[in-house]
């Protein structure tokens, strides 16, 4: 029963409260160009989907760095230890839960819910899963979530093991709340999935990470993938306490293994892989299927009775950018999962599955990678043989992925376009990318099948164009760069004021086309109130062919 009701409940926190983000790593030797890549969608409903420029600063010696409390709605922060962005004199500034002392310079980076990327290319996304304890935020006390964590280790690490060594140690001194959470962490060089959660006593943290190998492809959906943690393994750090809590705490019985015999940490602090499979899992299978299909995964995970899939696996072909950007808009198409196709995706083909208002009828839907309560997805690079300014880019998208026109975020521009940085989901706001790409992907469900191949040539066009100039305008700043560095960054900055213009300008005579083709249920375009009707199979399933022997209410009458 205990089991069942941890089960319960980490369900509840991570899915209705929104929380059921994807992430995805590409390493160097497995993406096209030799990109380090990381990826996040904030599949949240609620979330700020501002992408906010936070810029470096300097502290005298001795000077505390206050922490913030975690807040999901907009505003997220308000304050002026942020730069002029969360400066909102509409909003009380937040108060902190405490103090750690402060470095005496901090990097400039990229924030949303999280820490995107800083200056250095030091890149992360994130992903909540289940855990067997949650804490709450102490003041003084339990002071860290794993948003301000990410955001520490924008401010101050320039590689991805200094930041999960950073991130893990604050935790553990200064106390970690809220559910089990992973960040995976990207620099130029490598990647590292980094775990965490609370202590049973709620002060303190426990985490583990685990380099992804050269050359390999990871995701997470939801669910802890660290799995053996060998102590003498230096792709693998964890909490010097894990042992000694997981003992105490009945979790975990050194007797009973082996002294050469590693932990496994998935199953030692987590609800289980198949506390909630399917909702989790079926996401993992669905990357790791697409993009090593020779391996023959099985989306059935009863068909492991150990561990279901890998931590992480050899692509069949490298990736790019734009397939990972694909994977995003996976609804399990051409699979018996295919949310495209059945009575529930309506006569057109609607992929998105709203949760059930009834408490009589328990269920669930399948749950696609794409998802229509997704504030923002990203992409990341993280690139060696380029300067710092112009080798990291964020692909940005604040809209679910399969409405989002991803563009070029560079880490190194000094401004980020007022589209982008504004807004909040409380007042609809043209100017907004946010707003432009969740009415497209919204008017379509009027008829789906019609429109989002539509939607998606749109976004091929948008995004392969900037695709394609993208070694030009990177040739251009790294000459830049080697000129004047600040040179560079201000071209950078114009360069993606301009796409941001052009990008809202294109995607809003989108929409208008849009309107004024699907208009009433007709195609208006060429011909006006031209009528498609309903597939014939449609037809036959709600009772069509009945005609009026159905009443008012559904039922047949007599």
């Amino acid at each position: 029963m205990r089991k069942i009701m941890l089960v319960l409940i980490a369900v509840i926190a991570i899915v209705s409260i929104g929380w059921a983000c994807t992430t995805i790593i590409v390493t160097k030797g497995a993406s096209v160009d030799g990109s380090v890549m990381t990826s996040h969608s904030a599949d949240c409903a609620h979330c700020d989907f501002r992408y906010v420029y936070v810029p470096p600063a300097d502290y005298e010696p001795g000077s505390m760095m206050a922490v913030y409390p975690f807040r999901e709605p907009y505003p997220r922060h308000v304050g002026k230890d942020r730069g002029p962005t969360y400066d909102d004199p509409n909003f009380t500034p937040d108060e902190p839960l405490g103090f750690i002392p402060q470095v005496e310079h901090t990097f400039g980076y990229f924030d949303a819910v999280f820490g995107v990327i800083n200056e250095h290319q030091l890149a992360i996304g994130e992903c909540t899963c289940s855990a067997k304890v949650y804490a709450q935020a102490v003041a003084g006390e339990c002071i860290f979530d794993v948003a301000a964590l990410s955001r520490v280790a924008m401010e101050r690490c320039t590689t991805a093991r200094e930041a999960v060594e950073l991130m893990g140690a604050l935790a553990v001194e200064y106390g970690y709340y809220g559910w089990g959470e992973t960040l995976t962490i990207a620099d130029t060089e490598e990647a590292w999935v980094f775990e965490i959660c609370a202590t049973p006593d709620k002060k303190s943290a426990l985490w583990a990470a685990k380099k992804v190998p050269d050359g390999h492809v990871f995701v997470e959906s939801n669910m802890f993938r660290i799995r053996d943690l060998y102590p003498n393994d230096p792709d693998i750090m964890f909490s010097p306490n894990l042992i000694q809590v997981a003992t105490e705490a009945g979790w975990y019985n050194p007797d009973e293994c082996p002294p050469d015999q590693p932990i496994d940490w998935m199953a030692t602090v987590s609800t289980g892989e198949y506390s909630f499979p399917y909702y989790s899992l079926r996401r993992t299978w669905r990357v790791l299927d697409r993009v090593a299909p020779s391996q023959g995964f099985s989306p059935w995970v009863e068909d492991s009775f150990t561990r279901a899939y890998p931590f992480s696996v050899v692509p069949d072909e490298k990736l790019s950018v734009a397939d990972v950007i694909d994977l995003f808009r996976d609804h399990y198409e051409g699979t018996e999962f295919d949310l495209t196709q059945g009575l529930a995706a309506g006569p057109f083909g609607n992929p998105n599955r709203y949760s059930g208002s009834s408490k009589l009828i328990k269920g669930s839907w399948e749950r696609a990678i794409s998802i229509f309560r997704c504030e923002y997805v990203f992409v990341s690079q993280s690139r060696s043989w380029l300067p710092d300014p112009v080798g990291g880019v964020v692909w940005w998208g604040p809209a679910a992925p399969q409405e989002a026109v991803l563009v070029p975020m560079y880490c190194g521009i000094t401004d980020v376009p007022y589209a982008y940085d504004t807004g909040s989901l409380r007042a609809f706001d043209r100017d907004v990318a946010a707003w432009a790409f969740n009415f497209m992907g919204n008017w379509a469900e009027l008829k789906w099948s019609y429109m989002y191949p539509e939607i998606q040539a749109l976004q091929k066009k948008i995004e392969g164009k900037l695709f394609a100039v993208q070694p030009a305008i990177e040739a251009a700043a790294a000459i830049l760069y080697d000129i004047d560095p600040a040179l560079c960054k201000e071209f950078l900055t114009d360069y993606v004021a301009d796409v941001t213009d052009r990008v809202m300008a294109e995607v809003w005579d989108f929409n208008e086309y849009l309107i004024t083709k699907y208009r009433d249920g007709y195609i208006n375009i060429p011909n006006v109130g031209q009528s498609v009707g309903y597939p014939d199979w449609w037809l036959k399933e709600v009772g069509y062919a009945d005609g009026h022997i159905f009443g008012p209410d559904g039922y047949k009458q007599k």
